[in-house]
């Protein structure tokens, strides 16, 4: 049974966890494991869906509307036996027959979640996915955010903060979104049994990231390729900490197979200054660029790094360790394949 973390200390789930198909308990029959991706056709989802097709005890399906993710991203897996795509809107009901899901399923990006409020995302989403894993046993991760501490007061932040949002302001269709998806993943631990997982999860940057998404990473990327100024919010003393996608993967899986409810921090834990990131974007790619400091948008968070303790006790990082790679690391800040580089 899962344990349940909360303040730091582990609790047991009070009720027992609905049963799952009764073919799971077939003395003749070993079924595949049948796994949901929800949001599988986007930047972290389309990757952690090629590890999971890795293992061939693995049957995924991925449910995506594509209002942010790609076919292109699931090229390779589209009319492979164990693979199965379909597009959906998860604040609409989903009738399917799993064993685990992986709730990925909202747009991260301020242009988006701006474009399009997340908040019905997050709620009636989480709760579609919840009345699923009820009905069927399933055990369900939610991929919540490192938003959920606002501009935090606290610095590492940990999973006990409750965080410091602003409830009305641009980005609270996400923070809070995320927020009351939390709270739904214990409520429905705690009334039904469901096992739940809580990944928090800190800025994830690598291949598949949509260069025009407005994010930090591929911003300076894209304006570095066209020769544009890197524009960099004032006053560029702020700071993020930024984990590579394939390290964030084995991180969500570590976390999905083990015993606790999270959540957990997951995340790199190296922090720089976002006036550091363009310098380290301009000397990758285009050093004659120029660095412009530019107004700031509302409600940004002054600091952003995860205490990941509590990921190192429970082993969720990549090969049992903490998710490695600041960009300037390893070659690890990749040039989109979409955009060529300058002559």
């Amino acid at each position: 049974m899962s344990k349940e973390v909360s303040n730091g200390v582990h609790h047991p789930a009070t009720k027992r966890p609905p049963m799952p198909s009764p073919l799971r308990n077939s003395k003749f029959f070993q079924a595949n494991l049948r796994i949901l991706v929800t949001g599988g056709a986007g930047f972290i989802g389309s990757h952690l869906v090629d590890k999971l097709m890795e293992n061939e005890k693995n049957e995924v399906i991925v449910a995506d509307n594509y209002f942010t993710g790609s076919k292109d991203n699931l090229r390779k897996w589209i009319g492979h036996p164990r693979f199965e795509l379909i597009r959906h809107d998860v604040t609409q009901p989903l009738l399917l027959e799993v064993d685990q899901i992986y709730h990925l399923a909202c747009p991260a990006s301020p242009i988006f979640y701006k474009h399009n409020p997340t908040i019905k995302t997050n709620v009636i989403g989480t709760l579609n996915m919840l009345g699923l894993a009820k009905r069927v046993g399933a055990r369900i991760l939610l991929t919540s955010t490192s938003e959920v501490y606002g501009d935090p007061l606290e610095h590492p932040q940990r999973e006990e903060y409750w965080g410091n949002v602003n409830p009305i302001g641009v980005r609270s269709c996400y923070d809070e979104g995320k927020r009351v998806a939390e709270t739904l993943m214990f409520d429905y631990h705690r009334q039904h049994g469901i096992e739940i997982r809580i990944a928090r999860i800190f800025n994830t940057y690598g291949p598949r990231m949509n260069i025009d998404d407005g994010r930090v990473v591929s911003n300076f990327i894209a304006q570095a390729l066209r020769g544009e100024h890197l524009t960099v919010q004032a006053p560029g003393t702020q700071t993020r900490s930024f984990c590579y996608v394939s390290d964030m993967v084995d991180g969500l899986i570590r976390l999905m197979e083990g015993d606790s409810t999270g959540p957990v921090n997951l995340g790199n834990p190296g922090e720089f200054t976002i006036m550091e990131l363009a310098e380290t974007v301009k000397e990758l790619i285009n050093p004659a660029v120029k660095v412009t400091v530019v107004e700031n948008t509302p409600d940004d968070p002054r600091q952003r790094k995860p205490d990941i303790s509590l990921a190192k006790e429970l082993r969720v990082g990549a090969q049992g360790q903490p998710p490695q790679g600041p960009p300037s690391h390893g070659g690890r800040l990749q040039v989109p394949p979409r955009l060529p580089r300058r002559p």
